[in-house]
Parts: C-alpha cells; structure tokens; sequence
C-alpha cells in the first residue's frame, strides 16, 4: 500500500509547490492593465486599420487612455459618431465632431472602354501583376482588377466589377484598408458628403490618354474653368477634387467632355439615366485645350 501512496503523495507535493510558485509570481511580475484602456478597446470595432494614425486599435486605446486630452476621441473612422460618444464617455470630454468617411476609386476604365498591351497569365494579384511590366493594361495608372482592394476589406463594401473596382458606399465606413492595397493608388478617403469625384488617374498626356482608353482625363481643364469654388484643379494631367472647397454643385461634371467625373445621387434620390450619346468628333474647345498640354 505505501508502495502506491509515495508517488500520489510526491506528485500532490509537486502540485502545491507548483502552485505556490505560479501564484507568487502572478502576484510579483503582474504587468499592471489601464482598466481606461480596456474600457475604450472594449467599444472600438477591432478593425485594426490604422486609420485613426495608430498601429491598431489596442494602440489607440492605450495611447487615449494614458493622454485624453492630446489624443481625440473621434479617430476611429470606421467606428464613426457611436464609437466616438462611448470614448468621450468613458473618458469624460467631448466627443467631437465625427464626419463619415468612404472610399473612392479613381477609375472608370471598364473592359469595353480600356486596351491591354499583353495577357497576364502570373498570379491573380495586383501587386503581382504590377511587378510585371506595371501590368497588363495599356493604362499605366488604371485599376488592373485583380481584387487587392477587394481583400483587404473587411467589410465588403468594394468588388470588382468589369475590370475595375467599385466601392459600396452603403457598407463602406472609409478605413482606408483598400487604399492602402492598391498598387496605383486608385483610392482616396474622402468625406462622405463629398459626392462628386473623378473617375480617373492617369498621368500621360491627353493623347496619350486618347490613344489607351476610351474615358480617361485628357487635361482640358474644362472641369477647372466651369468650376466657381475654386475646387478643382488639373494636376499631373488629371483632375483632382479638393473636398473641402466642392460644393456638390455638378457644373464640372457637365463640363466635363469625357464624362469621367461623377455625382454621387442623395441619399434616397432617384439615379438619372441618361440615354447613350453616339461618339461624335471631340468639341473645338476640348481640342485647344488637348493641344496645350501635349
């Protein structure tokens, strides 16, 4: 019988010694939590994203619970205005504005209305397909359509759609995840009442831009001089918005000769379809200006 009750006892001694020595340490080398902290991480979404100008949201919820007053509360974008009021009342200040962010792609060359120089046939990625002679497309600043933008979201909210991505402006909560995905940088952040962009990036000159796609930005400056907000500008042979001068008033996009920029309709408001126009010669106007800038 002693023969049998040794190891028992050895091992039940072993066991409280163990557990004498964890509970010790426990107690000894505990690393203390800011329970603050805990309490902001606790309501944050836990995309991870970045776009509050952290690592991730642990990051940000440690560096707001140890400094509320330098750090805002409204950082988190996909979180939005409910995120930002649960951490001004955890923390006890003002929340702040929040202002909804989406993204948009620069781009409106689908399949149909683009050229490709080659068949990609590497792997299915746009980084990948970047690598290779800056990708198929005879555009050298055109969404290549692989998905990189689409994986990385986490809220699927963009897709590829004939060639090109397209972002859904109704799950979209603007974490900039896509944007830092894609190769061409295509995609900007931009305030969600900002509802007219350009659907183009390309740097080449207007006809160069003629030669490759059907609808890309030949640098008329057309957009620039209907404007009167001072809002849009010509910049590296597109047009750019600056979201905080636009008023969402559209002359630039009945300006536009290409039909590359667009209006986002109002929440609730029906789309205008408009009937398709047959190709025509380019207006005198367009033309003056093209030859300027070649």
């Amino acid at each position: 019988m002693s023969a049998f009750m040794t190891p028992v006892f050895l091992v039940c001694v072993i066991g409280l010694i163990a557990a004498v020595i964890l509970t010790l340490a426990a107690k000894f080398m505990a690393v203390p939590v800011d329970e603050t902290a805990v309490k902001v991480r606790e309501v944050l979404p836990g995309a991870n994203c970045g776009a509050c100008g952290y690592a991730g949201c642990d990051d940000y919820a440690a560096a707001i619970a140890a400094d509320p007053d330098n750090v805002a509360a409204n950082l988190c974008i996909p979180g939005g205005a409910d995120t930002a009021s649960s951490i001004a009342s955890i923390l006890g200040v003002d929340a702040g504005a929040s202002v909804a962010q989406v993204a948009t792609v620069h781009c409106s060359g689908i399949v149909e209305k683009t050229k490709s120089d080659m068949e990609y046939q590497g792997f299915k990625s746009c980084a990948a397909s970047k690598l290779f002679f800056k990708g198929h497309g005879a555009c050298k600043y055109g969404c290549m359509g692989y998905g990189d933008c689409q994986d990385a979201c986490n809220y699927n909210a963009i897709e590829i759609c004939n060639g090109i991505a397209k972002v859904n402006r109704d799950l979209c909560v603007g974490c900039g995840a896509c944007a830092k995905a894609c190769p061409n940088q295509l995609i900007s952040i931009a305030p969600k009442t900002s509802r007219v962009y350009v659907g183009c990036s390309s740097c080449d000159t207007g006809k160069e831009t003629r030669n490759v796609c059907e609808v890309g930005c030949i640098a008329c400056k057309l957009c620039e001089k209907a404007c009167n907000f001072d809002a849009i500008h010509v910049e590296n042979n597109h047009a750019i918005i600056d979201p905080e001068k636009c008023k969402n008033c559209g002359l630039c996009v009945k300006a536009c000769p290409r039909h590359i920029i667009h209006m986002i309709p109002k929440p609730g408001a029906k789309p205008v379809v408009k009937p398709a126009e047959p190709k025509k010669e380019a207006p005198a106007a367009e033309k003056a200006e093209e030859a300027k800038t070649e």
